[in-house]
């Protein structure tokens, strides 16, 4: 966050603020000529001496890091705010929690996932807005006037959560026989249940505080729920301490079924929620005192962690020594229940050292998050309120039981999934453990869970005598604390453990398989857009590639090395590596389409990503488009680049965001300038941090069948979406399609396919240019 900060304030006379980018034209905010000149001779300096932009002592990263957040977005284009545009996107989510025909309890399950995101935004992207605003700021990213605009925005965000909750969530759930019991609808004889439940489970765990000199006001972990009491009357020692706080464990479920006979009637499903099983016995945890009013209330802290790498002498200790504080970083938002007086609030605010801006008051439970436990509770009774179930498809160029290794030295291999399952890939690393002529296994590891079947295989890996290194990023956010465990665990029984380079997180997806065939050692690989994770591959829509290309599969050792050893890279001829090449690579693809358009050719980029926040990037596509060039980006979320219906050369940019049943993870880049086309899978969102504080990895498709497949099946396809497809206007807001051409959702169309179709056999490579200019005429011509 410090780093953060000092966008917002002048430079330091002299600071040395070190270029990443090998733009001759990096523009530095607030900084006066003598700090742009020191910095450009730093940046010379240091490149001079390492030979790279990239280097690997701390003050070069911390030096490179300033400049990230000092440099400034192009003028004279329209930009859209980041911060804006996350919220925007998690109004699109919030939209399946609206739509009658959703199930109801996935409308309740997208409710609880806005609340999630929110969760998250608040503890990583508020904090910087909240401190400019209290210092004053005015004129710049991190202000008075943009933590006014985010918080305008959030707070009319949860009030349409908790109207929908309340007025159609919860009389929809009755409807089908599933009641949220509050205290004064329950029945005496739930009553005397939930009193018998709170003194068995409940009560034994609470322990309140009191609050006076003796007993300050304790420490509240993030997003914890608690209450706050004003009692009346004196305690045992005669002293009238009138406020006391009273805090839940997170042990404790938040939502607990009541049995059957005390439903209400045959077939029925009754839920108490925790909080108002506190509520209505609080009276009993201050015998003697009389409880004049209480209000639940939950609190979120800024919680990226933030360890200066080289000062430390182990990550991973450093590491899990700040997860130790995350819980208890600096407040940013205020949750209370709707009827908490004003004296209360004004208490708790300044408590948390929070302006009024931040407090949020709600009708209901100050944590919709935690509602995935109704449905839980009630899921295997009401399976027609949910999705019907999908199972991931075998994949249909892979047959059962075959030898994975035979079939990829045949032709490249494409899973798509979660239409095609994910199984394949555990299955190649499985047959890799157990296949004694492999001699070595790679792996970088990101977001994996808790319970991996894949780190299983690692394991039985090395019992089995292999040779195994595995790349664990322990700063992946929030799932440190399982990168760290896992990380153990492997070290302890020999995995050679590296936790990758310095400054950068490791975020590229690749798993290497060095086996002894006849004719000496042979490399099969596997790269992807998603995580090694099992559980999110049956919810993200990703690709993975399976490959025994000699010369993808080298530079993917080289890649290793780098992370291992740190060893510098060879020239590479497929892999395109951040921070060092790739996004000079996009950069000359998009002006190749740019000079193409120029000379009156065919010119086309389309993109599908997570986020576009990379202001060169975005700039480099705007000027394309100015120059002709015709652009479509399927961005699910945060976007800064404006949509442009039409150029005076006759370029376009349209933009639009894919919310629909499972999260659009896959990142494919095409491009056309002239004859040449270019399509590439990645790990990369087109975003600053992936372009320049991570290491990523971008791989060009040249098979003429799976290039037309993956244009087919993630471009094409979501170019036609228009059920569950927004579109991006010129004035910044976002329109949901309604069936408006062919009343289709991709992935719907797309799980109706994997399930009947046969194989795709390979089409003209002409053919996929023409597939796209026709979905882009179709979205012209809505």
């Amino acid at each position: 966050m410090a780093a953060r900060k000092a966008a917002a304030r002048p430079a330091a006379a002299g600071r040395a603020l070190v270029p990443v980018s090998s733009s001759n034209d990096v523009v530095l905010r607030r900084a006066d000529a003598e700090s742009v000149a020191s910095a450009m001779q730093t940046a010379k300096a240091l490149q001079t001496s390492t030979g790279s932009a990239w280097s690997l002592n701390r003050k070069q990263i911390e030096a490179e890091a300033e400049l990230i957040v000092h440099l400034a977005r192009p003028a004279n284009i329209p930009w859209l705010d980041r911060d804006h545009s996350i919220l925007a996107f998690n109004e699109r989510v919030f939209d399946w929690a609206q739509r009658e025909d959703v199930p109801v309890l996935e409308r309740l399950r997208y409710l609880g996932i806005v609340s999630s995101n929110l969760d998250e935004f608040f503890e990583v992207r508020v904090a910087d807005h909240l401190e400019a605003a209290r210092d004053g700021v005015e004129d710049d990213e991190f202000s008075v006037e943009s933590y006014a605009g985010i918080s305008a925005k959030a707070h009319a965000l949860v009030q349409r959560q908790y109207e929908l909750y309340n007025s159609r969530l919860l009389p929809a759930l009755a409807e089908h026989g599933i009641q949220i019991f509050s205290h004064g609808k329950r029945n005496m004889g739930q009553r005397r249940w939930v009193k018998e439940y709170f003194d068995r489970e409940i009560r034994p765990l609470l322990t309140p505080v009191a609050l006076d000199p003796a007993h300050p006001f304790p420490q509240v972990a993030n997003k914890s729920l608690n209450f706050i009491v004003r009692l009346d009357g004196e305690d045992a020692f005669g002293n009238r301490n009138e406020v006391a706080i009273v805090k839940v464990p997170r042990v404790l479920p938040r939502f607990v079924r009541l049995p059957d006979s005390l439903a209400g009637g045959k077939g029925k499903i009754g839920v108490v929620s925790l909080s108002s099983m506190i509520r209505a016995h609080l009276h009993e945890i201050f015998p003697g005192r009389t409880v004049v009013e209480f209000s639940q209330f939950r609190v979120t802290r800024h919680s990226d962690l933030a360890v200066t790498e080289g000062e430390v002498q182990n990550l991973r200790t450093a590491l899990r020594k700040g997860l130790q504080h995350r819980h208890f970083g600096k407040a940013t938002r205020l949750e209370v229940s709707k009827s908490c007086s004003e004296s209360t609030v004004n208490l708790l605010l300044a408590q948390f050292d929070l302006p009024v801006q931040a407090l949020y008051r709600v009708e209901g439970p100050v944590n919709l998050v935690r509602l995935s436990q109704v449905i839980d509770l009630v899921n295997d009774e009401r399976p027609h309120l949910l999705f019907p179930r999908w199972i991931p498809q075998w994949p249909r160029s892979l047959k059962n039981s075959e030898n994975l290794f035979a079939r990829i030295r045949q032709k490249d291999v494409v899973i798509h999934q979660p239409f095609e399952s994910f199984d394949a890939v555990v299955e190649f690393l499985r047959q890799a453990v157990k296949d004694p002529d492999v001699l070595a296994i790679k792996q970088t590891v990101y977001r994996t869970g808790p319970d991996s079947v894949m780190m299983e295989l690692l394991r039985e890996a090395v019992r089995k005598g292999k040779e195994v290194t595995a790349v664990v990023e322990l700063k992946a956010r929030f799932d440190e604390e399982n990168n760290i465990n896992w990380a153990e665990t492997l070290e302890s029984i020999g995995v050679q453990v590296v936790y990758g380079i310095v400054g950068l997180k490791t975020h590229g997806k690749m798993l290497l398989v060095t086996r002894r065939e006849a004719r000496g050692l042979k490399r099969y690989g596997h790269l992807s857009t998603g995580n090694y994770n099992p559980r999110t591959a049956k919810l993200y829509t990703d690709i993975s590639y399976l490959t025994a290309s000699e010369v993808l599969t080298a530079e993917m050792d080289a890649v290793f090395s780098l992370l291992a050893s740190q060893a510098p890279l060879p020239k590479l001829q497929r892999l395109q590596v951040a921070p060092f090449t790739l996004q000079n690579s996009l950069m000359q693809h998009i002006g190749e389409a740019q000079r193409a358009a120029q000379a009156g050719k065919p010119a086309r980029i389309v993109a599908k990503m997570n986020a576009l926040t990379d202001w060169r990037l975005a700039e480099a596509v705007y000027v394309a488009a100015q120059e002709g060039v015709q652009v479509d980006l399927i961005v699910r979320a945060a976007c800064v680049l404006p949509a442009v219906n039409s150029t005076p050369k006759g370029g376009a940019i349209r933009i639009r965001s894919i919310v629909g049943r499972f999260l659009e993870h896959t990142r494919v880049f095409f491009f056309q300038a002239g004859e040449e086309e270019h399509l590439y899978l990645s790990s990369a969102d087109w975003m600053n941090r992936n372009m320049a504080r991570r290491v990523e990895l971008a791989w060009p498709v040249t098979d003429a069948t799976l290039r037309q497949r993956i244009m087919d099946e993630c471009l094409v396809a979501y170019l036609m979406d228009d059920q569950d497809a927004w579109v991006l206007l010129e004035n910044g807001t976002y329109r949901r399609l309604e069936g408006d051409t062919v009343g289709a959702s991709a992935q719907q169309m797309l799980a109706h396919y994997f399930s009947t179709a046969p194989t795709v056999k390979a089409r003209p490579r002409s053919s996929s240019t023409r597939e796209l200019t026709q979905a882009a005429r179709n979205r012209k011509r809505r």
